[in-house]
C-alpha cells in the first residue's frame, strides 16, 4: 500500500481529516503528521515537516492543507526536490502533476470543500508525469536550486 503523508494546520485540519479517510478508501495509506485539533498552530511547523520528508525521499507524496493553501506553499517550496502546488481546481490539480510533476499538493481548508478537495486529490495522485519538454524544465529548476545553495544566487 503506498504511503502518502498528510498534514494541516488549524484552518485545514478538518478537510485533513476528511481526505484521510478518502485516501483510506483509494487503497493509500494517509501518514499524518499533525495537528491533532483545531486549535491554532503555526502552518510552518506543519508544512516543514512534510517537506522534509518528500525532500530527504523518505515518501514520494505529501498534501498539505492551511486555511488558503498560500502560507504551506510558501514553505514547503524553499525545500530542494519539493515542487508544492497550490490548487483550487481539477485542471490545475491534473497540470501541476503532468507538466510539473508536483511531489506535494497544496489546499486551501477555507477556499476547496470537501468534494472538491476530494476530486483533486483523486485527479493528482492518479495522473502521470509526461515528461520529455517538462522534464527539461524540472531539469532547470533543480540547477538553479544547486546555485542557491552554493550560494551563487
Amino acid at each position: 500500500m503506498e504511503k502518502i503523508v498528510i498534514a494541516s494546520d488549524h484552518g485545514g485540519f478538518e478537510l485533513k481529516e476528511d481526505l484521510k479517510l478518502f485516501l483510506i478508501e483509494m487503497g493509500y495509506e494517509p501518514i499524518d503528521f499533525g495537528t491533532e485539533n483545531s486549535n491554532s498552530v503555526d502552518y510552518p511547523d506543519f508544512g516543514a515537516k512534510v517537506a522534509e520528508a518528500v525532500a530527504k525521499n523518505e515518501i514520494s507524496k505529501g498534501i498539505l492543507i492551511c486555511g488558503t493553501g498560500i502560507g504551506m506553499s510558501i514553505v514547503v517550496n524553499k525545500f530542494p526536490g519539493v515542487r508544492g502546488a497550490l490548487c483550487n481546481d481539477v485542471y490545475s490539480a491534473r497540470m501541476s502533476r503532468e507538466h510539473n510533476n508536483s511531489n506535494v499538493l497544496i489546499l486551501g481548508g477555507r477556499v476547496v470543500g470537501k468534494g472538491l478537495a476530494r476530486e483533486m486529490v483523486k485527479i493528482w495522485i492518479t495522473t502521470k508525469f509526461e515528461g520529455g519538454r517538462h522534464q527539461k524544465r524540472l531539469d532547470k529548476i533543480k540547477e538553479l536550486e544547486g546555485r542557491i545553495k552554493k550560494g551563487e544566487i
